[in-house]
């Protein structure tokens, strides 16, 4: 991959915020002094009147945004994803879940690749964290196109809405004319029959990479987008399940209650076959450059392969 065209998908929140503003006037933005690095910032040259520097008060903000929303607005209350689910965490639930309220949360900076910032920055329990509020639609995108389609059909819902963008540029596999964004639903990337391996966010990339490498050694696996943690396609789970009979799950998370937690949760449910979860284990992280932190923790084409190889065994 990489011949291809790389972009962070917080630059691509930034870009759609721009994008969707002119039709959806009752749209505003607010940020906690991290303009430039969420990329609120062109928003905010944009429509200065629509921007609102809430500071380094991130609890504030949301309670702010519950306040707007309630009058008709549509809030996009941005920061770090450790600031907007850790730090806002108890004012997310209780002032914009608990009401049911039309907030969007544009979380950036997410997982281990905040790089340098290290384990206070590197938040990898967020998704956690949100899938636990009811009525929380958590989507975590995989490049660019869809990230811009996640903040288009995020506007569109009638309620809360966590969006994870990352600050490392991801590689850009989808085609923008042609991508389609179902909220719910998984996109298959790849069939495959001997195991499925489910991923998310900045980890779809390096299953595509994995999945190429193990047809290479006579194993055939399917690759599978899951864009929308919360509802997840408990249906498209279930029938990887019962097709292939065993998953691996890929995620820049912690291996609690992300990805990996929900996709178990369906498949003993439906059909229970052994799920192997990839992503960041009972641990923090730590400073160092972005790309090598991924390799440390795992998070890397060749250790899905490795782990993957394993799975299969399983059967």
């Amino acid at each position: 991959m990489a011949d291809m065209i790389k972009k962070a998908t917080r630059e691509s929140y930034g870009e759609a915020l721009v994008e969707l503003a002119d039709k959806y006037e009752n749209m505003v933005v607010l940020d906690a002094d991290l303009a430039a690095a969420t990329k609120t910032g062109m928003f905010k040259k944009a429509y200065p009147d629509r921007f609102f520097d809430c500071g380094i008060a991130e609890a504030n903000m949301m309670g702010v945004a519950a306040g707007l929303a309630a009058t008709g607005k549509i809030p996009f209350a941005s920061t770090f994803a450790m600031f907007a689910a850790g730090r806002a965490y108890e004012i997310v639930r209780n002032s914009i879940g608990y009401p049911h309220l039309n907030v969007k949360i544009g979380a950036t900076h997410a997982g281990i690749s905040v790089g340098e910032d290290g384990a206070t920055h590197q938040c990898n329990e967020d998704i956690a964290l949100m899938r636990t509020i009811p009525g929380m639609t958590i989507i975590n995108p995989a490049d660019d196109v869809e990230a811009k389609a996640a903040v288009k059909a995020a506007i569109e819902i009638d309620g809360p809405v966590y969006l994870r963008f990352g600050r490392l540029a991801a590689p850009v596999f989808n085609d923008a004319d042609t991508y389609k964004f179902e909220l719910g639903k998984g996109v298959t990337l790849k069939d495959g029959s001997d195991v499925t391996i489910v991923a998310t966010g900045l980890m779809v990339s390096e299953a595509i990479e994995a999945a190429k490498q193990l047809e290479a050694d006579g194993i055939s696996a399917r690759v599978i987008n899951i864009h929308t943690i919360k509802p997840l396609d408990k249906e498209l789970i279930c029938k990887c399940a019962k097709e292939t009979g065993v998953i691996v799950t890929v995620e820049e998370h912690s291996v609690i209650g992300g990805l990996g937690s929900a996709v178990a949760d369906a498949v003993t449910e439906c059909c229970p076959v052994p799920v192997i979860k990839i992503g960041v284990n009972d641990e923090f992280g730590c400073s160092g450059p972005a790309v090598d932190l991924l390799k440390k923790f795992g998070l890397c084409a060749s250790n899905i392969v490795e782990k993957t190889k394993e799975a299969v065994k399983l059967k």
